[in-house]
């Protein structure tokens, strides 16, 4: 029996597995969904936008609509990627820019905390802020489009190599971090784009170049092989989030989905994405992660990135092979509007104008003031950098979510320092790299202390302060003696300096990990293991054997095993500082000398075996020369909820992290409210819309003499126009659309909404309903202790069933209380927060079940229920 979305997987992912070829009639699949939904100019938020859309589109040629969904090539431009331009209307080329942590390749900007980092602040407000500070700064080097942020990968395995690019493993946390990030970049008036759609959740295997690269025989990526209600229970549920927040694009992911890949899966695509959640933006590929022509268009993709189906090579699925595509009917007229207006409408819903666009003011290719515009031809030679400073004041945010994000794991009382009278600094983690901070490409060296991970995901540092120097700054001031041993390896100097008498030891570890292209000691982008770099484990046995006051600080994309060490007495102090960014040390000063009292939470789950996990990443094929199988059969059980299932007791579990003051919790409430009963959404879209008209003409698409051709630059023009058929050499688009397309694909009449999808007149990401506030929960927090300080309340739910994890985060607040004081915790449950998605009617459902509500201060110390009647 082949496995469908809607059916559970029924085979074995274990460590046997890996050397096992699955049988054909094995692999799972993904069902058809045609047509593409066309966007929807109702959807609450979006009207304004698609006026404009629909105003601007109108005017548009074939060619150029073609032009906009295209992109240009790889290195055709200044940003990593642009499309096409309009200049008969005055748009020019719209630039997409990485990274989610700051601006990639840029100089005069910042580097922010990671995402993972920021989730530690549980702080809705440094996750928002931190947003817009990082959109002012795209928009202010001319950027269009912002590729983050980040909720593919979610977290599924803890070696995932881009993990830290995201939030947690935690649905319900990522999706707050999603929303409040896409708010502030969307405020700042650059469009967000939430990636990567959907289930990619490792980078081995991603990319077919990469893996045989490495000596690995495939034909094809990766297969993440999922069934429907781990689909939307888990990995989609931050995507509603950010289509709530109103994101302009969502990026479609390397990997296959069901052995379809994302950007041609039109279950995903146009099923969930576009006819569910009612997506009104537009999909653009990940780099080369488009596959075919044609396929790609009627399954809901909208824009070609970098458009070249190989980086330099010329050539692409699209530009002029769209055209022909439109003109021989294999893709519907409709749809390229649909593309073009959904492109538009973003770009006009953040405030962007064409007569208002500045130019890009940056080149990724040379930090040179004079480069070659078409850096992949070195054509063009002209000024491409203008160095402008976009950094504000952000260096002051970066530090206050450094500070706010570092999680105190452990302390015995020797936190926080005082005026020590001796620090012995020890590790490589402490102080800068011998490169300098950028000094390594796309951060691919682990040298120095970790304040980003590498990859596409990373941005240069303007500056970097290293732990080393803000501790040096503070010992002056405290007239602290202070001396550091930066060499993991230089045993006999760093066991020398802590074994001297009043020593109090701060030893700084890391653990790194980044994008697939990118191999550092054997990690693929997935980390090999969990244990710290450079020793770093051994390191900290080997301090605090000798040193009885031993604090450890730890730099790091996700949980590192602190099995062996954790618990020794000399071991005073733990604190995951996360990737902080360019404040690394003033930030971790600030907590350590108690300027900030630690509230951070742990966004993961340290468990005490690599195996209490339950799920990790596929490292060797498994499927002959064909797509490795990657198959999700723990399903909804990953990080605490996989612990708590099993129960196993982690080392520091989910939601944990201590302060410098104590807090008590009392006093819970439920208050039901009147909500009404849940109905699935009716009735039918408008039949498809087609906007300007569109030339049949084919000697109208003849390449423009007026236009100078440029070698590997994407055009929507013909070399030939003797027929459509020698107009493209790709032999997709010589046949008919009945022989090629699957049925439905082509037709433009009204569809049936979906029960789980928003009304035409209501917000984007899902039935209406499913946002009903049915119960809020309050609780009161009281300040027992003798400073002032934030308390992170978390809410969970028990949803009762056999099948549901036993608790489920549903809520959490940042609150700062006086010594003395008490607060009130407040948090409402929403209609989706208390349902399961049923496979049989596609739809959100409360279970008979009974339910019950938890309030405390992380997922394992809950002192709070109550029952929901």
């Amino acid at each position: 029996m082949r496995t469908s979305f809607s059916a559970l997987l029924a085979f074995a992912c274990s460590a046997s597995a890996a050397s096992q070829n699955y049988p054909t009639n094995k692999l799972a699949t993904s069902e058809p969904h045609y047509p593409s939904p066309w966007m929807n100019p109702q959807a609450v938020g979006w009207e304004e936008a698609y006026a404009k859309a629909r105003s601007f589109v109108s005017q548009l040629t074939l060619a150029e609509k073609v032009n906009i969904t295209t992109g240009i090539g790889w290195e055709s431009g200044q940003c990593v990627g642009e499309t096409g331009s309009v200049p008969r209307l005055g748009l020019r080329q719209l630039c997409m820019q990485d990274s989610p942590l700051g601006i990639r390749f840029a100089d005069y900007a910042s580097a922010f905390s990671s995402g993972q980092t920021v989730a530690a602040s549980f702080d809705r407000g440094l996750m928002y802020s931190r947003g817009k500070a990082m959109g002012q700064e795209h928009k202010g080097k001319g950027v269009n489009v912002v590729l983050g942020p980040v909720a593919g990968p979610l977290g599924r395995a803890p070696e995932g190599g881009r993990n830290w690019e995201g939030f947690s493993p935690d649905p319900y946390l990522t999706g707050i971090g999603m929303s409040e990030t896409i708010k502030g970049i969307q405020d700042a008036g650059v469009v967000a784009c939430a990636k990567h759609f959907i289930v990619n959740e490792q980078e081995h295997f991603r990319q077919v170049g990469e893996s045989t690269g490495r000596g690995y025989n495939i034909s094809e990526t990766l297969s993440s092989n999922v069934d429907d209600k781990t689909l939307h229970e888990l990995y989609l549920w931050p995507f509603v989030d950010a289509v709530r927040a109103g994101v302009g694009s969502v990026m479609c992911s390397y990997q296959q989905i069901n052995n379809s890949y994302a950007c041609q899966n039109s279950k995903s695509l146009n099923g969930i994405l576009k006819g569910e959640l009612g997506f009104q933006g537009f999909v653009m590929s990940d780099w080369q992660a488009q596959h075919a022509g044609a396929a790609t268009a009627v399954a809901g993709m909208d824009m070609a990135m970098p458009g070249d189906t190989e980086f330099n090579t010329g050539y692409s699925f699209w530009g002029a092979n769209l055209t022909v595509a439109v003109l021989n009917g294999t893709v519907p007229e409709y749809r390229i509007d649909d593309m073009a207006m959904r492109i538009m409408a973003a770009f006009f819903k953040v405030g962007q104008t064409v007569e208002g666009l500045k130019p890009v003011n940056m080149d990724s290719w040379t930090s040179d003031t004079y480069g070659y515009l078409h850096a992949s031809v070195q054509d063009g030679y002209q000024q491409v950098n203008w160095h402008v400073d976009v950094q504000s004041d952000h260096g002051n945010l970066i530090r206050e979510i450094a500070g706010k994000s570092t999680v105190l794991l452990k302390n015995d009382g020797a936190l926080p320092l005082n005026k020590p009278k001796f620090l012995a600094v020890v590790g490589e983690d402490a102080g800068p790299s011998p490169l300098g901070p950028n000094g390594c490409p796309d951060r691919r060296c682990n040298k120095g202390t970790l304040a980003m991970g590498w990859g596409s995901g990373t941005a240069n540092f303007p500056y970097l302060s290293t732990p080393l120097d803000a501790l040096n700054q503070q010992a002056i001031n405290d007239h602290t003696r202070i001396e550091a041993v930066l060499d993991n390896y230089a045993s006999d100097a760093y066991e020398a300096l802590v074994s001297q008498e009043g020593a109090t030891a701060l030893v700084f570890v890391n653990a790194d990990s980044g994008e697939g292209f990118i191999d550092i000691d054997d990690n693929e982008g997935d980390r090999k293991n969990l244990t710290l770099w450079n020793s770093g484990d051994e390191l900290i046995k080997n301090v605090s054997s000798i040193c009885n006051n031993t604090i450890v600080i730890i730099h790091s994309v996700g949980p590192t095993l602190v099995t062996d060490w954790y618990d020794s007495p000399n071991i005073t102090a733990i604190l995951w500082a996360g990737l902080p960014g360019q404040e690394s040390g003033r930030g971790i000063v600030d907590v350590l000398y108690g300027k900030v009292n630690p509230a951070a939470r742990t966004p993961f789950t340290w468990a005490a075996k690599r195996e209490d996990y339950g799920a990790d990443v596929l490292y060797k094929p498994n499927n002959g020369n064909n797509a490795p199988q990657q198959d999700f059969t723990e399903g909804i059980f990953i990080d605490y909820r996989a612990l708590d299932k099993a129960k196993i007791k982690p080392i520091f579990e989910f939601g944990f992290g201590l302060s410098y003051t104590s807090f008590k919790y009392a006093n819970i409430k439920v208050q039901k409210n009147n909500a009404g009963p849940y109905q699935p959404t009716k009735g039918k879209t408008a039949p498809a819309p087609t906007f300007g008209k569109i030339s049949k003409n084919i000697g109208d698409y003849a390449f423009p003499s007026a236009v100078r051709y440029i070698r590997e630059f994407i055009y929507p023009y013909f070399n030939t126009t003797s027929s459509l058929k020698a107009a493209s050499a790709d032999p997709e688009y010589g046949r008919t659309a009945k022989q090629f397309l699957p049925p439905g694909a082509l037709d433009s009449g009204a569809q049936n909404l979906q029960p789980a999808a928003p009304g035409l007149s209501d917000t984007p990401g899902g039935n209406k309903q499913l946002f009903d506030e049915l119960y809020i929960v309050t609780a009161e927090i009281t300040n027992t202790g003798k400073v002032v300080g934030d308390e992170v309340p978390q809410l969970y739910v028990s949803l009762g069933g056999a099948d549901d994890p036993p608790v489920v985060l549903r809520g959490f607040d940042r609150i700062r209380i006086d010594p003395g004081q008490t607060a009130t915790f407040r948090a409402a449950l929403t209609r989706r927060d208390l349902s399961n998605w049923d496979t049989v009617s596609q739809n959100w459902v409360i279970s008979s079940h009974p339910k019950t509500v938890f309030v405390g201060p992380s997922s394992r110390n809950l002192p709070l229920k109550a029952k929901l009647s």
